[in-house]
């Protein structure tokens, strides 16, 4: 895509993402018992000032200075969650109190499952802002052991404790069409509650709010419209802490966010699996810019749960740089989840270290092949960026009946390649200017190199 294309279109998303209409109406805590002593439970209290400003109309909702404990908290239409800075909003951590189960998605399949920690269903126009902390809480003891051993951690931890029976049988559930209502994962379960999850909302804003100790994806909308995230800082490190997972969303503008994360810090989603082949929604129209990404699995995923296609996103103006950042961007998907991924646009992206890889398209992730929902991969593109060491420039595995479609790079600068790059069943591969080391690259010099079956990779595309 030509620079004066992507300008255009990246900007045009951008100005089309619509802001909440919240009343500057204040509703002070502290009127109603809050108090930021790091030791008095202020549900009630939110829950009361909550009330309060629902029937208002809507209104600000302003924390104290100090330290808010609480439990779940539920937003409501034309409500902003205001936590200033000075105040850490911290999450008790007894699952009963998530509890009765509400309508949630993990790991792309629909269930009935713990409330997230701060949660919005089918609202409009709601804001989470302040410059303050909201802390979950999670750590070695609570939330993140459910897991099971992760990191080379938890190897003790009992076969109960663990989340993997709850995962499979909630994605047999939806293999078989067993109702929403009916994948009930209450109490007893473990397959842990997203931070925050605004769900089926319209003009949704989280600014200058930073993320810490989630039990597991850290800021999650699912099918949204207009949703903006600025300013925010994902730095939570447990198991699946994944940073923004926009998933089936429309219109998404993430600017000026930090992410230090023990998973991917951005990942875009739309459903898994007959669940994603039964809702069709995909995500698109996103603008990702002016980022910082630090450690993370990857700085931009798509996928893996993306069965409901994913296309028009825009990354420009990032900056990447960490020994423990596995990959820039990464596609990821199967024959099993299929989907569309098409027009995944990278500009100005200054990667100074990654570890794997600065591009990965993995079409063999997690199960591999054998099913029959072949993914479809497109326009996939990078220009004017800057790596500074990487493993391997590319690793790229399209599928013999769907090579990856028109690759282009453009414009790319890559001082050190520690390995060579790998490129099987691709399409359409244009280079234009693309120097690795001393050497700038052509499409015969690509053509020479060693096959996937040169390297070892494992299910989860981490290739060696």
């Amino acid at each position: 895509m030509a620079g004066n294309d992507f300008a255009a279109r990246a900007d045009g998303i951008a100005r089309s993402v619509k802001r909440p209409h919240i009343p500057r109406r204040p509703f002070a805590l502290t009127a109603y018992g809050g108090v930021g002593d790091g030791k008095t439970d202020n549900s009630l209290a939110i829950a009361r000032a909550i009330e309060a400003c629902a029937k208002a109309g809507g209104g600000r909702i302003l924390l104290p200075q100090g330290v808010v404990l609480t439990g779940p908290i539920r937003l409501r239409s034309r409500m902003e969650l205001h936590v200033p800075k000075g105040t850490r909003l911290k999450f008790l951590t007894d699952p009963a109190r998530y509890l009765p189960p509400v309508h949630s998605r993990w790991e792309g399949v629909e269930l009935m499952g713990y409330h997230p920690l701060i949660y919005a269903f089918e609202e409009e126009d709601v804001a989470l802002t302040g410059g303050g902390i909201i802390d979950g809480s999670a750590d070695d003891r609570t939330w993140w052991p459910w897991k099971g051993p992760w990191a080379g951690r938890y190897g003790d931890t009992p076969e109960a404790e663990r989340q993997a029976s709850d995962r499979a049988r909630l994605f047999d559930m939806a293999e078989r069409g067993v109702p929403v209502a009916e994948r009930v994962f209450g109490e007893g379960s473990r397959l842990r509650p997203s931070f925050f999850q605004p769900y089926r909302c319209r003009r949704v804003l989280m600014e200058d709010i930073t993320v810490e100790a989630a039990p597991f994806w850290q800021v999650h909308p699912v099918e949204c419209s207009d949703v903006t995230l600025r300013g925010v800082t994902c730095a939570s490190h447990g198991p699946n802490n994944d940073g923004i997972d926009p998933e089936s969303c429309d219109r998404v503008l993430i600017e000026h966010c930090t992410f230090d994360t023990g998973d991917d810090c951005i990942a875009i989603k739309a459903g898994r699996n007959a669940d994603g082949r039964r809702l069709a929604h995909p995500c698109e129209d996103i603008v990702i810019r002016n980022c910082l990404m630090k450690d993370g699995h990857a700085g931009v995923a798509i996928g893996s749960e993306l069965t409901g296609g994913v296309r028009n996103v825009f990354i420009h103006d990032c900056r990447m740089d960490s020994p423990h950042l596995t990959r820039a961007l990464i596609i990821k998907s199967n024959s099993y989840r299929g989907g569309r991924i098409e027009d995944i646009h990278l500009r100005h992206v200054r990667a100074e270290r990654v570890d794997k890889a600065f591009i990965q398209i993995w079409m063999l992730y997690e199960e591999g092949e054998g099913g029959g929902f072949v993914p479809q991969v497109a326009r996939i593109s990078a220009r004017d960026c800057f790596v500074g060491a990487t493993e391997r420039v590319l690793v790229v595995r399209g599928l013999p009946a769907a090579p990856i479609q028109d690759l282009h790079l453009a414009d790319l600068v890559v001082e050190t390649e520690a390995k060579p790059s790998v490129l099987v069943d691709v399409s359409g591969l244009k280079l234009d200017n693309v120097q690795v080391g001393p050497r700038l690259w052509t499409r015969d010099y690509l053509a020479g190199l060693p096959g996937a079956t040169s390297i070892q990779c494992d299910k989860w595309a981490v290739c060696r």
